[in-house]
C-alpha cells in the first residue's frame, strides 16, 4: 500500500507513545489528536479537528467541508478556552474530548466496558466509531446532527413514540451552542410526511406533503438533484435521507434565523452556490394569511380569501393584518339540507391551482373522482386535493397555510363552496373578461411596437423559436429574446418551456435518467405528440457553465449532418439551462465498448462507426460553413442511432475558426485526459490535427474494446497507444483485438485500421494525416500507408512534462474519464 500523504501531522501516538501512521481516509486508529492535528477523509472532502468561530478564541471539536464550512460540532455547549484540548480513544472504546487538566468535555458514551475500537471519517462527513472485533458501528456523528443535513444522514420521526432526530441551529454565527430553531420530519398518523421548521415549538415553515419524489409545496428545494432525496419507513419510523453523490458536494442546513438553505459547492469559483432558501418570502411563512386565506407573493395584497369566504375583520385585513383569516359567507348546501331546504342543488368546488395544500391533512386511498364524491358525502369536508402518488387528501375545520405559486410547482386544491357561488362567479366573469381583453390588446400592441423599436436599435439578440406541440414545426412562433449578459446569437432555435420538459420527463424522474457527464445529467423525455427527446440539464456543480452551454447552442444549431447529433432546441428558464436533442435509443459508444454485460458490436458495426465518425469530422473540419474543432472527442460523446450509425455530440468545448485560420491557442485547456493531443495539453495549441489525435485513440479503443487509460504497466508505463505500438513492432496485432469479435476474415482490415490509428496519434501534428486523408486510407483509395513513428506514451509524458511546463501558462481543466 502507498500512503501518498505521509507527513508529521499524520503520525499519531497510541498507548505507550507508539507511533501509528494515520489519515488513510479509511479506518483511523489514534491515541491522541492534539489541537494542531487534523484527520482528512479519503476523498479530502471533510476534515476533523479543532476550530474557532470568527472573532472568538473558543475551541471546538468539529467536522468541516473544504476548510470553509463547519457542518458538525461535538462540544457545542462546552467550548474550550484554549488550545490544550485533545481527542482520544479511551480503553473503554469511547472517543472523548478532554481539556488541559484531563477533564472530559465531551464523549460518545457508546460503551461502558473495554472495547477495541477505531474511528473512521467518511467522505459523506460521518465520524463512525467501530468495534474492530466485529466491525459493528457503535456510534455515528450522523445520528447526532447539529445544524447541517449531510449525505446519508437520516432525519427521522417515530410516529409511535414521537421521538425525532432533527437539525438544530447555532445560537449565533459565532456561537454553535443550541439555538432556537429546529428542522425535521413530521408525519401525522395518516402517514403523509412533511418537513417543518420550528421556533421553540412554534411552526415557522412547512414543506407540503411528500409524494415519493419531492415535497409538493417546496419542489424547487431539490429541483436540480431531485433524485438525491428519499423517504423510507422502518418499524414505524420515517426517515428522510439524501444519496451520496460522487463529485458533488451539497449542503443543507438551518441558519441562526431558522432559514433552511441548500448550497452546492462550485469548484470553478471555490464557493457555495445557493439553490434553495426557505422561507424566502413572506408567503413562505407558516399560515401567513390565517384560516381560509391563501398567499400569493405576486398579488397585491399578497393575502386573499378563498372563494366563498370573506375577511373575518375587514378593517384589520385592509390594514395588512391577515392573521385573523377569513370566514364563510353562506352555509354549505348540505347544512341547509339538514334543515329541510332544497336538496336538489349540491355544493360545488372551486379550483385553486399551483398551491401548497393546507396543513392538517386527512388521507384516503382512491382515484381523483373518488376524492370529490367522498368529500361531498361528508358535510364536514371543506376541501380536497389529489396527487397520483399520494392519493386523496381531505380537510375539515380550518384551511391553514395555503400558498399559491406562479410557476409549475404545487397541486390543485378543490375548495367546497355553496351552489349559489357558481351563479355569482358567472356574473363576475362577464364583468371582468371584456375590459381584460381590451387591455390585453392594447398592451400587446404597445409591446410589439416597443420590440420592433428595440430590435432596430440593437443588433445582438437571441433568436429562438417558441415550442408549440411539435417543437421543430415550420409553423412555430418565432420570437426575439434579448440576453445582453451572454452576448450570444442563436438563430431560429426552438425554445422549450421548463413546464414542457418537466412533464416530458415525469419531473426528471430517475427512471428517465440516461447518464451523467461533466455538463450534468441527461434524461429521456416524451413530448405530448409522442416524440422522444434527450434532455441535457446543466448541473449547478458542473465544471462546465454558461460559456460551454451557449457555445454548444451557437455551434451545433448551425450544423446539419447525418453523423452529428441534431439539436432540437434549448431551455433557459429561471436557474435552469437545458439542451434538447434527438433521442438515440442505442445510447453512447462507450456503453458497448467497455461494458461487458452489453450486446457485442461486431466488427462490421465497429468499422461503420469508425467511418461515420471520420465523415462527421470531415464535415466539421472542411465541409460545413463553419470550420469547427471539437476538442473533446471520446466514446461517451459518440451516440448511436437505431441502425448503429454514429453521431458526434457535446460541442460545449468546440471552437470555430474563421477565414484562413487553421490553428488556435488557449490559456484554458479543456478536454478529457487520454484523448488530448500533446501539443494541446502542453501549450494550448489546437487545430484539426488535435481532433485527428483523439480520433486515433478512438480507433484503437474500438479495435481493442478497452479504454486508453486502462493500459498500465509498472515497467513501461504504457497507455493503449503505447501498448498498440509495442504489439505493432512485435507483429502481434491479434493480441490487441477485442476477443469478443476475433474473426480471421477481418484481420487484414483490422490491421489496416490499427495502422491508421497509430498514424493519427503521432507526437507531432505534422506527421498526422488530416481527416480527409484518413477517410481515403479507410476506403483503401490510398493503398500504401506510411510507417507510423513511435507515439508519445501519454502516462510517461504527462508525469514528466506536463506538470513542469504547462502550469506556467495554462489553466488545465480535465473532464472525468467516464463521460457518461
Amino acid at each position: 500500500m502507498i500512503h501518498r500523504d505521509l507527513k508529521a501531522r499524520n503520525i499519531l501516538l497510541v498507548g505507550e507513545m507508539n507511533p501509528k501512521i494515520s489519515n488513510f481516509g479509511l479506518t483511523i486508529t489514534f491515541g491522541v489528536l492534539k489541537d494542531s492535528d487534523t484527520i482528512v477523509s479519503q476523498g479530502k472532502v471533510y476534515t476533523l479537528g479543532f476550530f474557532s468561530p470568527n472573532g472568538t478564541t473558543r475551541r471546538y471539536m468539529a467536522i468541516w467541508y473544504y476548510d470553509v464550512s463547519v457542518v458538525w460540532v461535538a462540544n457545542r455547549d462546552r467550548p474550550l478556552n484554549d488550545s490544550s484540548g485533545t481527542i482520544k480513544i479511551l480503553s473503554d472504546g469511547n472517543i472523548v474530548l478532554v481539556n488541559g487538566i484531563n477533564e472530559t468535555v465531551w464523549s460518545t458514551n457508546a460503551t461502558t466496558s473495554p472495547r477495541n475500537t477505531s474511528a473512521q471519517l467518511t467522505d459523506n462527513g460521518n465520524l463512525i466509531l467501530r468495534d474492530q472485533s466485529n466491525d459493528v458501528s457503535l456510534w455515528e456523528s450522523h445520528k447526532h446532527p447539529t445544524n447541517s443535513f449531510l449525505p446519508t444522514m437520516r432525519l427521522s420521526h417515530n410516529v409511535k413514540t414521537g421521538e425525532k432526530v432533527m437539525l438544530n441551529s447555532w445560537r449565533t454565527p459565532q456561537d454553535p451552542n443550541y439555538g432556537n430553531y429546529t428542522v425535521g420530519l413530521h408525519v401525522a398518523t395518516i402517514g403523509v410526511p412533511q418537513m417543518f421548521t420550528w421556533n421553540q415549538g412554534r411552526i415557522l415553515w412547512r414543506s407540503g406533503p411528500w409524494n415519493g419524489r419531492v415535497f409538493t409545496g417546496a419542489s424547487s428545494m431539490y429541483s436540480v438533484y431531485v433524485d438525491g432525496f428519499y423517504i423510507v419507513v422502518e418499524a414505524g419510523t420515517y426517515y428522510i435521507t439524501q444519496n451520496f453523490r460522487k463529485n458533488l458536494i451539497v449542503k443543507n442546513f438551518v441558519d441562526t434565523q431558522g432559514i433552511i438553505l441548500e448550497e452546492i459547492w462550485n469548484n470553478q469559483t471555490g464557493s457555495w452556490d445557493q439553490s434553495f432558501k426557505g422561507p424566502d418570502v413572506d408567503c413562505d411563512k407558516y399560515n401567513n394569511c390565517g384560516p381560509f386565506g391563501f398567499c400569493n407573493q405576486n398579488n397585491k395584497p399578497i393575502c386573499q380569501c378563498v372563494r366563498g369566504y370573506e375577511p373575518k375583520n375587514k378593517q384589520e385585513w385592509d390594514r395588512g393584518n391577515w392573521s385573523g383569516g377569513c370566514k364563510r359567507k353562506t352555509p354549505f348546501q348540505c347544512e341547509r339540507s339538514n334543515n329541510g331546504t332544497d336538496k336538489s342543488r349540491e355544493d360545488v368546488f372551486s379550483k385553486l391551482t399551483k398551491v401548497k395544500v393546507p396543513d392538517l391533512i386527512q388521507w384516503s386511498p382512491g382515484l381523483e373522482n373518488d376524492c370529490r364524491s367522498l368529500c361531498l358525502r361528508n358535510c364536514s369536508c371543506v376541501a380536497y386535493s389529489y396527487d397520483a402518488d399520494i392519493g386523496c387528501m381531505y380537510w375539515s375545520g380550518n384551511l391553514i397555510d395555503i400558498q399559491q405559486y406562479k410557476d409549475i410547482r404545487g397541486l390543485i386544491l378543490y375548495i367546497r363552496v355553496p351552489y349559489s357561488e357558481r351563479d355569482k362567479q358567472k356574473d363576475k366573469k362577464v364583468i371582468i373578461i371584456v375590459p381584460v381583453i381590451i387591455s390585453l390588446v392594447v398592451v400587446s400592441i404597445c409591446l410589439f411596437l416597443s420590440w420592433r423599436w428595440m430590435s432596430k436599435r440593437k443588433g445582438k439578440n437571441i433568436i429562438v423559436q417558441q415550442e408549440s406541440g411539435e417543437a421543430d414545426s415550420l409553423n412555430s412562433t418565432t420570437i426575439v429574446l434579448r440576453n445582453p449578459e451572454d452576448k450570444v446569437n442563436v438563430e431560429e432555435l426552438p425554445l422549450y418551456s421548463l413546464e414542457t420538459l418537466v412533464n416530458a420527463t415525469n419531473n426528471f424522474h430517475t427512471a428517465n435518467k440516461l447518464g451523467e457527464g461533466g455538463f450534468g445529467p441527461v434524461y429521456k423525455g416524451m413530448l405530448v405528440n409522442r416524440k422522444e427527446i434527450a434532455i441535457k440539464r446543466l448541473s449547478t456543480a458542473s465544471g462546465q457553465g454558461m460559456e460551454e452551454f451557449m457555445n454548444e447552442v451557437a455551434v451545433i444549431s448551425k450544423l446539419q449532418h447525418r453523423n452529428l447529433v441534431r439539436l432540437l432546441g434549448c431551455c433557459v428558464e429561471k436557474f435552469e439551462k437545458m439542451l434538447i436533442y434527438e433521442y438515440l435509443q442505442n445510447r453512447s459508444l462507450d456503453v458497448f465498448l467497455f461494458d461487458q454485460s452489453q450486446m457485442v458490436l461486431d466488427w462490421r458495426k465497429r468499422f461503420n462507426v469508425i467511418e461515420g465518425i471520420g465523415r462527421g469530422l470531415l464535415y466539421l473540419h472542411r465541409d460545413s460553413r463553419l470550420r469547427i474543432i471539437h476538442r473533446d472527442l471520446k466514446p461517451s460523446n459518440i451516440l448511436l442511432d437505431d441502425e448503429w450509425n454514429p453521431k458526434i455530440s457535446d460541442f460545449g468545448m468546440a471552437r470555430i475558426f474563421g477565414g484562413d485560420q487553421d490553428q488556435g491557442k488557449t490559456k484554458r485547456v479543456v478536454g478529457t485526459f487520454g484523448y488530448m493531443s500533446p501539443e494541446y495539453a502542453l501549450s494550448g495549441r489546437f487545430s484539426e490535427k488535435s481532433d485527428v489525435f483523439s480520433f486515433g485513440v478512438l480507433v484503437l479503443e474500438i479495435i481493442s474494446g478497452r479504454r486508453n487509460t486502462s493500459f498500465y504497466n509498472e515497467e513501461l508505463s504504457l497507455t493503449l497507444c503505447g501498448y498498440a505500438w509495442k504489439l505493432w513492432n512485435e507483429d502481434n496485432v491479434v493480441e490487441l483485438l477485442d476477443k469478443r469479435i476475433s474473426n480471421p476474415n477481418f484481420y487484414a482490415e483490422i490491421t489496416r485500421c490499427m495502422h491508421i490509428g497509430l498514424l493519427c496519434v503521432q507526437e507531432s501534428p505534422v506527421h498526422r494525416p488530416n481527416i480527409s486523408t484518413v477517410l481515403s486510407m479507410l476506403s483503401t483509395e490510398i493503398a500504401d500507408l506510411p510507417l507510423p513513428k513511435e507515439p508519445l506514451f501519454t502516462d510517461r509524458w504527462n508525469h514528466s512534462h506536463l506538470g513542469s511546463s504547462s502550469t506556467k501558462t495554462n489553466k488545465i481543466s480535465f473532464t472525468i474519464l467516464d463521460g457518461r
